[in-house]
This record gives structure tokens, sequence and C-alpha cells, in this order.
């Protein structure tokens, strides 16, 4: 079982930039394929950023391709998601998730474990 811990979510203005921060319990989490989603009120759970185990591969959803970047540090067993120029539609809980699988992938249904979530509320 790995848990995962999310932080860095918080409330703030448009154009603004966050820094989410994810911390996996288990050092064979540093093997896992990392993502990020995010869910907004009344919303289906969507992706937004994956990067594999070693980090040399990644994936990002259209709408944060250029904005966002997601990376990792395997030392330490946490995954990171920068977001730049922050829009109020960005508002959402903000789901870390690991899974074992190979590969990167956009469903929901790869992600064998995920963490409860940070809010990120964005104003206009």
């Amino acid at each position: 079982q790995v848990q995962l811990v999310e932080s860095g979510g918080g409330l703030v203005e448009a154009g603004d930039s966050l820094r989410l921060s994810c911390a996996a319990s288990r050092r064979t989490a540093s093997r896992y394929t990392m993502g990020w989603f995010r869910q907004a009120p009344g919303k289906e759970r969507e992706f937004v950023a994956a990067i594999t185990w070693r980090g040399g591969s990644t994936a990002y959803a259209d709408a944060v391709k250029g904005r966002f970047a997601i990376s990792r540090d395997n030392a330490e067993n946490t995954v990171a998601l920068q977001m730049n120029s922050l829009q109020p539609e960005y508002t959402a809980v903000y789901y870390c998730a690991a899974s074992r699988g190979l590969g990167l992938s956009r469903s929901t249904s790869f992600y064998d474990y995920w963490g409860q979530g940070t809010q990120v509320t964005v104003s206009s």
C-alpha cells in the first residue's frame, strides 16, 4: 500500500503561480508512474499531467500544456506540479496518483493509489 499526501494548494489570483507537491509513503513508489488529476465541482475527475518513474517521459492535458510542469525527485519520493498563469477555470481539487503500470496514461483506471487532494482556488 502506498499513501500519497498532497500539499501546496490555496487561494490565489488569476495569473499567479502555485507549486503542488505530493509525498509518497514508500520508497518503492519511486518506481511508479505518477500523475496529477483535478476535479471541479459537479464535474468528473480529469487528467492534468503524468510522469514516468525515471522522469524521462511526461504528458499534459491540452488545457495546461505550456503552463504546468510536472517533475519528480525519486530520492525524496516526491512529485511536484508547477502551475503558472493560473486561471479561474483551474479551480478544483487536485489529486496525486500513482500507478504500478508501465508508461503513461490519462485514464483514472490506470492509477492504483490516490491522495486525498488539495484545493486550488483561483479568483478573477
